[in-house]
């Protein structure tokens, strides 16, 4: 098992939240030992709810398992990831 020496973050952008998210719910459901913090936000107001989203994942532990969630993710037709290290 290899554990990370640094911090890790993926922003997922979910175009349509209506239609990709419960895919994406399964992924982050099955990696969950893996995420550290999660972070959903989406524009909303009195009367006007986004399609879309964007969710922020703090990742811990094995990089095995936190590249198989980033991979699984890709994947997923209306989704967008992007990620960024941070050293210790």
């Amino acid at each position: 098992m290899s554990m990370q020496s640094g911090i890790t973050i993926l922003g997922v952008r979910i175009y349509d939240r209506i239609k990709e998210a419960g895919e994406v719910q399964q992924v982050l459901t099955k990696y969950g030992c893996s995420i550290k913090t999660r972070l959903g936000l989406h524009e909303v107001t009195d009367d006007f709810c986004s399609k879309s989203g964007l969710i922020i994942l703090e990742l811990f532990g094995d990089i095995q398992e936190q590249v198989k969630l980033e991979q699984e993710l890709i994947i997923i037709d209306g989704v967008d990831v992007q990620k960024m290290l941070f050293s210790t």
